[in-house]
Parts: structure tokens; sequence; C-alpha cells
């Protein structure tokens, strides 16, 4: 009697270990699932969006392209800076939802630091381009980049002296 009872009580123990191991196995993908969408949901604050590992934000505010720059900076970013026809895309499609149009905005290519050498304002390298057809065109005295310009919505350099909303872009 007294190995029934201690065979019954060690499956008992045994049952509960597993158990509990399976049940800590399930907390911990659980916490997994639930951490990961915790992350993606605080990639961008609010007003932010989310795209291809980086947070864009418009500004509808018109501003010369300096202004934006330092408004970009203040936020923890810079005028965007667009790396293939996909950002670009998603890019005008933040203008289109602010305001209900594609807007002419800002991002963040210039001509400032050198002659006939486009960079961006963030530091990354300058590979991808949208220019309009003919674009860019006077070089030396329009240094600054618009997006959505004319029925192409294609890339126009323009006079930075010009006031536009501006789309900024930070790290997520």
């Amino acid at each position: 009697m007294k190995t029934l009872a201690v065979f019954a009580l060690v499956c008992a123990m045994m049952a509960l270990v597993r158990a509990a191991a399976v049940s800590e196995e399930a907390a911990e993908k659980d916490l997994a699932v639930k951490s990961h969408v915790v992350k993606r949901s605080f990639y961008c604050s609010g007003g932010w969006t989310w795209i291809n590992g980086r947070c864009f934000y418009f500004n509808p505010t018109p501003m010369r392209w300096a202004r934006a720059e330092r408004i970009c900076y203040s936020m923890g970013g810079h005028l965007a800076s667009v790396h293939n026809t996909m950002e670009l895309l998603e890019i005008e499609k933040i203008t289109m939802i602010a305001t209900y149009q594609m807007q002419l905005a800002w991002i963040g290519g210039s001509e400032l630091q050198k002659l006939n050498a486009w960079t961006w304002s963030d530091g990354t390298p300058f590979g991808y381009t949208d220019w309009c057809g003919g674009e860019p065109n006077q070089a030396g005295v329009q240094k600054c980049i618009q997006i959505n310009y004319s029925a192409e919505k294609c890339w126009d350099n323009i006079y930075c002296s010009v006031k536009l909303p501006s789309i900024c872009v930070r790290r997520s």
C-alpha cells in the first residue's frame, strides 16, 4: 500500500513539473509575442509613420528649407532622405493622407555643400533619385529638392528660400 501511495505521489509530482514546464514555455512564447507586438507599436511615436526601418513625419507648415531642417533636427531627425522607389511612394502617401492631395514638400536633398554634388542632410549616401525630365537645372542657384512636382510627381530643384511643407525622418 505504501508503494502504491509513493508511486501515485511521484506520478502526481511528475505531472505537475511537466505542466509547469509547459506553462512556462507558453508564457515565454506569449511574452515574446506580446513584446514583439509592443515594440512594433512603439517604433514611431504619435504623428510619425514607420517606413522601412525609419520614422517619417509630414509637417504641413510652409517654411524655407533651412528652417524645415532645423525643425526636423529639433525633433531628433533631419529632412527626409529617400533611398528607393518604395520609400518615395510611401512618403508621397504621407503627404496625401495629411492634406488629401499630394503636396509639394521639402526633402533633405540639397546642393548647399558643393556645386553639382547633391547630398542628404542626414548624411546618408545620395544614390537614388527621381528627378523630373530636365532636372536638376540651374545648378548652383536652385539648391534644394522638392517632391511631388508636376503631373509626374517627381523631384525638382528649387530655390531654398521658397516656403513649403516638409518631410522629416529619424531612426525608429
